[in-house]
């Protein structure tokens, strides 16, 4: 088999993953979450909970082949591409039109670089999207 040694290391980093799970899952159950660390607020451990599950089940899914893993045509790459950078965009628009405040690691996000997203995440959909189409016209 080839790579072995890429599936004996995601499966290695699925226990790592599933570890750092349980320790979230055992201190945030306790409360032993501190208010600030490292200047995070104490809220994102349930989002890295749910970011620990979406890798685990992908490095799972890698490292002991369950199933075929089939390769993604590139009409359908660009699809999906299309479709991300469709939702970015609308999350963009979103903020513009509600006039929400953005605040990242104690940042205050500037309203002008939603505008910039939008610009270029629209612009990013469209190339996407046309290709596509280009893709699916010549078959």
């Amino acid at each position: 088999m080839k790579r072995q040694w890429l599936h004996d290391l995601s499966k290695f980093g699925a226990g790592l993953v599933a570890a750092d799970f349980l320790m979230l899952w055992w201190i945030g159950s306790h409360g032993y979450v501190p208010q600030m660390f490292l200047g995070l607020s104490s809220s994102l451990s349930s989002t890295a909970m749910i970011v620990d599950v979406f890798l685990f089940l992908m490095l799972v899914h890698y490292g002991w082949n369950i199933g075929k893993m089939p390769q993604m045509k590139e009409r359908m790459y660009l699809v999906v591409a299309g479709a991300i950078f469709t939702v970015v965009a609308a999350g963009h628009l979103l903020r513009l039109a509600t006039s929400a405040d953005v605040t990242v690691l104690g940042w205050d996000v500037p309203v002008f670089l939603s505008w910039i997203g939008v610009a270029i995440a629209t612009y990013l959909a469209y190339a996407s999207f046309h290709f596509a189409a280009r893709i699916g016209a010549k078959k």
